[in-house]
């Protein structure tokens, strides 16, 4: 198969597992790319992208520009802090006025669950989501299963905990899709009051003690706290927060076996984790990253070939 089976990436449950894997043989060519001293491709020559983002974002935004960039789109970039949509334009009619502009693919970051699956809907370009609410990040997701395999050279039968605010987390639900799909096993951890309701129904298991978690798996993925999505209190201190579920060398140091750290980002050093984990050699943070622009470049160009 050399075609995903979507016109849009709208989140990892509309995925195959047979998509995951050509988004992530694909990107093995692109990684191979961006490491040579010409880090361009002209593939894309005669297709034109918009970035629009209507949350606040850094790594996401840049690696998007980055992977238009290195495969030679044409690249345009929407603010909505200095947009219409601030004059009380609707969102249909925001995107609208940008395709009347000839735009080929859009890239989304929106605050509401499923902004880019109503506009699926109502316009012809291509979309890709890159993050609606709570809900999705798939090429996140991506990036992390893609930086798995990279370093346990699979992904199937490899035990990943998700640690941190899974209830307020695109990251964990869209991480939790793909890794299910690609065979691997998957826990939650901790606090209860940061678990969404029925989060196992999902086929996950819940994990309280963070301890028990890294004994038992390969991976842990470690999220922030997401306090800007937060309308209350959900533990009683940051401080006893970092005492139960921080990640640091010590507890690193006590486990009979190496594991591997991951973060989304971005990192609240000393929270989530403590820096010299997110420094260490057990650490592939920094990989993650590099691997998000050939994973947004494979994911753009997939896409880019259903449209010409």
């Amino acid at each position: 198969m050399s075609n995903l089976s979507v016109k849009h990436l709208l989140g990892i449950k509309f995925l195959t597992e047979a998509d995951l894997h050509l988004i992530f043989e694909t990107a093995d060519h692109f990684k191979e790319v961006i490491n040579r001293p010409i880090k361009k491709v002209p593939s894309l020559r005669d297709i034109t992208i918009a970035n629009l983002f209507f949350e606040n974002s850094t790594r996401t935004k840049l690696s998007f520009e980055l992977a238009e960039k290195r495969l030679s789109a044409d690249v345009i970039n929407f603010s909505a802090a200095s947009s219409s949509v601030k004059k009380g334009e609707t969102l249909q009619d925001t995107v609208n006025n940008i395709l009347a502009m000839k735009v080929d693919m859009l890239i989304m970051r929106h605050p509401n669950p499923g902004a880019g699956v109503f506009l699926s809907k109502h316009i012809n370009a291509a979309i890709i989501n890159a993050g609606d609410g709570a809900h999705e990040h798939p090429t996140q997701a991506l990036l992390d299963a893609y930086s798995i395999r990279e370093k346990l050279k699979d992904v199937r039968g490899k035990k990943v905990v998700i640690v941190g605010d899974i209830l307020h987390s695109r990251v964990a639900l869209s991480n939790i899709f793909a890794l299910q799909k690609l065979g691997a096993e998957v826990k939650v951890c901790g606090p209860l009051t940061l678990m969404p309701k029925h989060i196992e129904s999902l086929g996950v298991k819940v994990e309280t003690n963070l301890k028990a978690a890294l004994e038992w798996c390969d991976v842990a993925n470690m999220l922030r706290i997401q306090n800007e999505r937060m309308e209350i209190t959900y533990f009683p201190s940051t401080r006893e927060y970092v005492q139960q579920f921080g990640l640091t060398s010590d507890l690193l140091a006590k486990l009979n076996k190496p594991i591997t750290i991951m973060h989304p980002g971005p990192i609240n050093r000393g929270v989530e984790v403590s820096s010299d984990v997110a420094d260490s050699e057990h650490s592939i943070i920094l990989n993650q990253v590099e691997n998000g622009v050939a994973i947004r470049m494979a994911v753009i160009y997939l896409l880019a070939s259903k449209i010409k």
